[in-house]
């Protein structure tokens, strides 16, 4: 017995339709049971005729995302005339908007799948996240809208990351006393820098935790007290010397950081 085969009609990709189609067809059984074509960019009558016309001779059915409200209208007429099964899975809702709203839609395709300046402007930041992430190019410094300064494990990273989906350009300076902070930081706006300060004894627990995560013993000079008091001591220097704002982050979750980072930005 040959598969029922199910067609999709759009003006653009036809991403729309196939979700929804797919939705529903759960509800029936599994993908081996059915057939489904796409038929993208259709947009004139004489293309929907073609098809229309297959469609009946395949004994299928069509589901159609069309925004030309002439379009929808002539596959009604002519899924009538040719006994088929046709769902416009667009147009109601589509009507529906256009009396509630009281203006007319675009009627413009693919408008979902256009890539728009503020997409860009993200791609752009987490880019520039990835780049000047833990100190690896202190150019970054310069251009950053923000810049994190801290010791290792004080959530530079997720920080930066976080930050860079609200399409902030984020660069990180890991602070080490054995490594002079990069005379790029000392140059820049103190107001963009932020401090991101912990306890001694948080900081204590959350190396102890990286190193087993990665099979190394608790003991290991990363974890000892005495060392991460020696680089709080150093840390502290470099942000009073930089005069920028601190964050004390020993208790906070990472989205909480930075909507105070953030609350400072919009104080800037």
């Amino acid at each position: 017995m040959n598969k029922p085969i199910i067609y999709l009609i759009s003006d653009s990709l036809g991403e729309t339709a196939e979700k929804v189609i797919k939705s529903a067809l759960l509800q029936f059984g599994n993908h081996r049971e059915y057939e489904l074509v796409r038929e993208p960019y259709i947009n004139d009558k004489e293309k929907i005729n073609h098809l229309l016309l297959t469609i009946a001779r395949e004994n299928a059915i069509v589901g159609y995302t069309l925004v030309n409200p002439d379009l929808r209208q002539y596959i009604k007429r002519r899924s009538v005339e040719l006994e088929l099964e046709a769902i416009d899975i667009l147009g109601p809702m589509l009507e529906a908007m256009e009396r509630m709203f009281q203006k007319k839609p675009r009627l413009k395709p693919g408008l979902s799948h256009q890539l728009d300046e503020a997409y860009f402007k993200r791609v752009e930041a987490i880019e520039f996240a990835v780049k000047y992430d833990d100190g690896r190019d202190p150019r970054g410094i310069e251009q950053a809208d923000i810049v994190l300064v801290g010791v290792s494990r004080t959530s530079k990273t997720p920080l930066s990351q976080y930050l860079a989906l609200k399409s902030f350009k984020v660069a990180n300076v890991p602070i080490v006393p054995e490594v002079e902070p990069p005379k790029e930081l000392y140059q820049t706006d103190p107001s963009k820098c932020i401090g991101l300060k912990i306890n001694a004894k948080k900081l204590n627990d959350i190396r102890k935790e990286r190193l087993k995560a990665l099979g190394l013993k608790a003991s290991a000079n990363y974890a000892q007290t005495e060392r991460i008091e020696k680089e709080l001591h150093y840390f502290e220097g470099v942000v009073k010397a930089l005069g920028c704002p601190v964050i004390d982050v020993s208790n906070k979750a990472v989205e909480e950081t930075a909507n105070l980072i953030l609350q400072l930005q919009m104080l800037r």
